[in-house]
C-alpha cells in the first residue's frame, strides 16, 4: 500500500524528536488524558462488530481499547511516527489483542478502502492536517454511508489551564501569538462553527459537540511531573530562543506551578475538550 506523505513538516516532527519524546513517555502521555479517555469510552461509541479506524493513534492505547470493544470486528491505527507505531505493535502483542493492526500513514491522503470502516475515532490526533478539508473528505470516504466519526480535540486555549500556564511562564516578556483555531496545531478544531462548516463540506452530517471538562494529569507529584512536562513539545518550543538564565528562571517557575497543582490524586490542571461526533452522509 502507498505510504504517500503530504504533511511533511508533521512527519518530520513525529518521525523525529517529537515522536521520540512521545515514545519515551508513552505511559505518561496515556495517563495525562486518562479521565478524558474514560469519558469518551463511557459514551459506548464502538459496537462489538465494528471496524474501527483510529487516526493519529500514537502508541496505540486507543486502538487497542477499540479492538477490545469490537471483538467481532477490528481496529486499524494510523500515525506518522514509526517509533510510536513500533511501541503500539509490541504492546498489542504483549496484551494479546489479535484484531488490531497499525500502519504508518498520512490520513489526509492514504488510500483507505472505500467504505471499509464503521467508525473513525481520534484521541487528539486530527488537529495537524495541512489541508483539513482534504483530510476529512478522505476519512469520510473510508467510512461506510452512515458511518460515524468520534474525536477528541482541545477547546479554546483559554479553556485549557495547562496550556495557558505553560505559555504564561515561558513567554518571558516576548510578544508571542496565541495559537489560532483553524491553523494546524492543538487549537485547530477549537471553534465549533468553523468545524461544523468543515465537516459538512467534507461529507458529514448530524455534527455534534459535547464539552468535557476533565483535568489533565502530569504525574504523581511535582518532581515526577517536571521530569515529563519539562520535555514536552510546547515547553521545548517556548524555551527556544531564551538565554540560559531566563530559561532556568522560567523552568523554576514551572516547577513551582507543578507544586502548586499537587493534589492527593497527583498533579492536575483544568482542561476543556470537545467530543465531536458526526455521521457520514449517505
Amino acid at each position: 500500500m502507498s505510504e504517500e506523505i503530504v504533511n511533511t513538516d508533521m512527519a518530520k516532527a513525529w518521525d523525529g524528536e517529537e515522536g521520540g519524546q512521545w515514545t519515551q513517555f508513552a505511559d505518561e502521555y496515556d495517563d495525562t488524558n486518562r479521565s478524558i479517555w474514560a469519558r469518551f469510552l463511557a459514551t459506548d461509541p464502538i459496537g462489538r462488530a465494528d471496524h474501527v479506524l483510529d487516526i493519529g493513534c500514537g502508541c496505540g492505547q486507543s486502538t487497542r481499547d477499540a479492538a477490545r470493544l469490537a471483538p467481532e470486528g477490528s481496529a486499524l491505527g494510523v500515525d506518522l511516527s514509526s517509533s510510536m507505531l513500533a511501541v503500539a505493535r509490541r504492546r498489542a502483542t504483549a496484551e494479546g489483542v489479535p484484531n488490531v493492526e497499525f500502519r504508518r500513514a498520512d490520513a489526509q491522503v492514504y488510500p483507505f478502502d472505500a467504505g471499509a470502516f464503521d467508525i473513525a475515532i481520534s484521541r487528539f490526533g486530527v488537529m495537524f492536517f495541512a489541508d483539513r478539508m482534504a483530510a476529512f473528505a478522505n476519512i469520510a470516504a473510508a467510512l461506510r454511508p452512515g458511518g460515524r466519526l468520534a474525536m477528541l480535540v482541545w477547546q479554546d486555549i483559554r479553556k485549557n489551564e495547562w496550556i495557558m500556564t505553560v505559555r504564561e511562564i515561558l513567554v518571558a516578556g516576548r510578544d508571542l501569538p496565541m495559537p489560532a483555531a483553524g491553523v494546524p496545531g492543538p487549537m485547530a478544531l477549537a471553534d465549533p462553527e468553523d468545524v461544523r462548516g468543515l465537516l459538512a463540506g467534507a461529507g458529514f452530517e448530524s455534527i455534534g459537540f459535547t464539552s468535557l471538562e476533565e483535568p489533565v494529569w502530569f504525574g504523581a507529584d511535582a518532581e515526577a511531573a517536571y521530569q515529563f512536562v519539562g520535555e514536552i513539545g510546547i515547553v521545548k518550543g517556548l524555551s527556544d530562543g531564551l538565554d540560559p538564565d531566563t530559561k532556568a528562571a522560567a523552568h523554576e517557575r514551572l516547577r513551582a506551578s507543578l507544586r502548586a497543582h499537587e493534589t492527593p490524586e497527583g498533579v492536575r490542571y483544568a482542561s476543556g475538550v470537545w467530543l465531536i461526533s458526526a455521521t457520514r452522509s449517505a
